[in-house]
């Protein structure tokens, strides 16, 4: 995902946090509160977390929120990232971000922020149920047809008519020939 697709997630998702947040009524009663935003990735070492993690903090200072970026050390540990949900829950943010690691796993502590009205916008992965305000993620499907159709302009083919070369009884003959199949069908969807 290029870095500009990832602003543009990432300002979705905070611009519906704060919308949502807007009509929470005010637990302080403080007229001038900073909005907390939890961002609260599958895993805190990757490349591509990093690369949320800096969107993240872009997207805050271009709309004036505070970002809590905390989440589990390794992808795997649902466990920790449901502790995490639930520690900024006891925290008292104005809203959520959430890449769950496992579709069901995090349905409970997702329900609990919501039954606090606290609004929750899913990312990456999707989650099981509707008890969250929005779901934001890359539609892989269509970024391959993309990226097929920009192959075959680049290579000046037209993947739509290319011949597939194959052996006898129908059996691919190389990776090449595999990609071009593939290839040939994104571009031709």
């Amino acid at each position: 995902m290029n870095g500009s697709l990832k602003k543009t997630l990432l300002l979705l998702a905070a611009g519906a946090l704060v919308f949502a947040a807007c009509g929470r009524p005010d637990k302080t009663k403080a007229a001038a509160k900073t909005i907390r935003i939890a961002v609260i990735p599958k895993g805190m070492t990757h490349e591509f977390w990093k690369s949320i993690h800096a969107g993240a903090l872009q997207a805050a200072r271009e709309l004036g929120v505070e970002i809590l970026w905390k989440g589990p050390q390794k992808e795997d540990d649902r466990a920790q990232q449901i502790t995490v949900v639930e520690d900024v829950l006891s925290r008292g943010v104005d809203g959520i971000v959430l890449a769950p690691l496992d579709d069901r796993a995090l349905m409970r502590p997702v329900q609990d922020a919501m039954r606090e009205n606290i609004p929750v916008v899913i990312i990456d992965s999707g989650l099981q149920g509707k008890d969250y305000v929005s779901f934001v993620a890359t539609d892989n499907f269509r970024g391959g047809v993309m990226a097929a159709r920009r192959i075959g302009e680049l290579l000046d083919v037209d993947l739509c008519s290319a011949p597939l070369r194959k052996k006898p009884h129908g059996r691919i003959m190389n990776v090449p020939a595999r990609s071009s199949i593939v290839l040939s069908w994104l571009a031709c969807y």
